[in-house]
């Protein structure tokens, strides 16, 4: 007897999964992931060790000097630059506060991280950089954000602290088809019962809410100069966060959690920023979120995609923990 039709259609998603899931391991395998710049002092919980993740993944490490990208900013024509600004004119909803000198910084250097990438045939990017002594590299790493983000929202994810376990994340639910933007939290609201997380710097476009903005910023996080950033909120509707974890063990793990990103109020301050609604409540997601020593950062995606990442674990040879 032939099985039910909703029994087969069930098997042939499950198969689906698993063709998908070893779809994004042959693309981390084959991937080459550029390194710009330095980490952040201090923040101990993002450091990794690059060896372990080229061991995991099968990734290529391409390690890159800011002074190649200001270099490569030098060549950029008048033309380009035009170009490029009309461009984001037609992406992004770019605030009638936004210096015109500031915007055409950020073409120059989008038009110079492109060129960088094509060089050297980079699937994704981690960086971070003061930019301190050499004016022309305050100038480079103050108007890159614009850049990244068209970049990250065509399938290239840039992570800025050079964030190396996060841009992993990203580039693995970018695969899935899903997205995979930058975030971290913000902040709890206790009394809606959600978690405010986002990033400054990139974020993932082809995922927003609606149009994403551009605001002026006077003062960066972390970093010297001004310029403009991008502001968003993740679509709304199911979500997945994504987290390569180190463990005690000296290995690589996945940590996932599903969520629902929820309309409601966010800071409008230059960042991406969304709001979550967990099934287990913000204090106790938090609270078990934590207890598996992520970084404080992590990958967010549109959709609900677990399962498939459980199985990308299993082709990996890696744990795969869920937070429900």
């Amino acid at each position: 007897r032939r099985p039910p039709a909703a029994a087969l259609e069930s098997r042939w998603r499950e198969v689906d999964a698993w063709v998908e899931a070893a779809r994004v391991a042959a693309g981390m395998y084959g991937n080459r992931l550029g390194l710009m710049g330095h980490y952040y002092g201090g923040m101990l919980d993002i450091y990794s060790d690059t060896t372990l993740q080229c061991a995991t993944f099968g990734t290529h490490i391409e390690l890159l000097e800011v002074d190649e990208l200001a270099a490569l900013r030098r060549e950029v024509t008048g033309a380009a630059i035009r170009a490029r600004l009309a461009e984001f004119h037609a992406v992004f909803d770019i605030q009638p506060d936004c210096p015109a000198e500031d915007l055409a910084e950020a073409a120059r250097t989008s038009v110079a991280l492109d060129r960088l990438v094509a060089d050297h045939r980079l699937g994704s990017m981690a960086y971070y950089y003061k930019g301190t002594g050499v004016p022309e590299n305050e100038a480079t790493i103050a108007s890159i954000i614009l850049g990244t983000s068209l970049l990250t929202g065509r399938g290239v994810p840039i992570a800025g602290e050079y964030e190396v376990k996060n841009v992993q994340a990203m580039k693995i639910m970018d695969l899935f088809g899903v997205g995979g933007s930058f975030t971290e939290y913000y902040a709890m609201d206790f009394t809606n019962d959600v978690v405010l997380m986002g990033h400054d710097g990139p974020g993932h476009i082809a995922i927003a809410e609606g149009k994403t903005k551009v605001r002026p910023l006077t003062v960066y996080h972390g970093k010297v100069g001004r310029g403009v950033s991008v502001e968003m909120a993740v679509k709304h509707g199911p979500v997945t966060l994504l987290s390569v974890i180190e463990t005690c063990a000296g290995k690589l793990a996945l940590l996932c959690a599903e969520a629902e990103s929820v309309p409601g109020p966010i800071l409008e301050i230059g960042n991406t920023n969304s709001r979550y609604r967990f099934s287990c409540g913000a204090r106790e997601f938090v609270k078990r979120w934590n207890s598996h020593g992520p970084a404080h950062h992590c990958a967010v995606g549109g959709g609900h995609v677990a399962d498939r990442l459980d199985k990308l674990g299993a082709l990996l040879g890696l744990e795969t923990v869920r937070v429900v």
